[in-house]
């Protein structure tokens, strides 16, 4: 299989960090670099790492930020491609291996993803918005990042450093036009739903506002003009009955995390670290 570097960010991530290791690690995939980036951790991340497996190699900043630990992780790497994986996912080396192998394969491909896969909320409430969630062209052919992608060197070589965003995988996602890209359904990768709609809420404010930062900071890499998500959403739950409730808990996260994102933006609150706990309780 394809050699391939993991990086893997980490900031107080005891709860999780074994597990998407062993995910990586428990294969047989031999040719695999994994770097846990540790910023800012105060519990016990590294040593947890650490104790997984001899493969893992561990980086540390001061810095409790993403960027920097994206940075610092890059700065690591010695072979390519390289996947970048938040602590709290799922992912097996076997499928990122196939991956890389895919992408090393096409000179005109340059990033990848898998497919993600959302894990149910033991939320009702949740459980409804993510129904009608997974109609939108969000779930469209061509999406990069919500927690795992894949770089060539030849990608990797198109931006200087992680620049300080919230939103550094649709930073990636828009420096590539879609035919460079790599987004295969038969491989894949898991994220556990918010176990409340207080911590939903809470998850697509960051979302939203790293968005609208991303939009100010690069507007050279807003998307194209004339997007007709929305009315395609519609028409999609329109034919569905059985989703209206779920599309009415939609409309109402989605409005309250877009308010509550312009007024963090225009206050320029801290949101790069607001996380949702939910997920990761019981973890361990």
């Amino acid at each position: 299989m394809t050699a391939l570097s993991v990086v893997i960010p980490a900031h107080d991530e005891e709860a999780v960090i074994a597990r998407v290791l062993r995910g990586l690690l428990d294969s047989a995939v031999d040719d695999i670099d994994v770097i846990v980036a540790a910023n800012g951790c105060s519990d016990e991340t590294v040593s947890r790492a650490l104790a997984v497996d001899p493969r893992v190699r561990v980086v540390e900043t001061g810095s409790a930020s993403k960027i920097a630990a994206l940075n610092l992780g890059s700065d690591a790497v010695v072979r390519y491609p390289v996947a970048f994986v938040d602590a709290d996912v799922r992912v097996s080396g076997e499928d990122l291996a196939t991956l890389a192998a895919r992408l090393e394969a096409d000179a005109t491909l340059f990033v990848a993803a898998p497919a993600m896969q959302v894990t149910p909320s033991r939320s009702w409430w949740v459980r409804q918005y993510y129904r009608v969630w997974a109609l939108t062209d969000y779930r469209a052919s061509g999406h990069i990042g919500s927690g795992v992608y894949m770089l060539t060197a030849a990608a990797r070589s198109r931006f200087d450093r992680f620049p300080d965003v919230i939103a550094d995988d649709l930073f990636i996602q828009r420096l590539f036009a879609p035919e460079e890209r790599l987004t295969p359904r038969d491989l894949d990768f898991c994220v556990d739903a918010p176990a409340t709609v207080r911590a939903l809420i809470g998850r697509n404010t960051r979302i939203a506002a790293g968005n609208r930062q991303l939009a100010e900071s690069f507007p050279d890499l807003a998307p194209p003009p004339g997007s007709t998500g929305a009315r395609a959403l519609v028409g999609r739950v329109w034919r569905r009955p059985g989703l209206w409730v779920g599309f009415a808990v939609y409309a109402g996260v989605y409005l309250t995390a877009h308010r509550r994102a312009r007024r963090l933006l225009a206050r320029r609150a801290e949101i790069a670290w607001t996380r949702d706990d939910t997920t990761r309780v019981g973890a361990a």
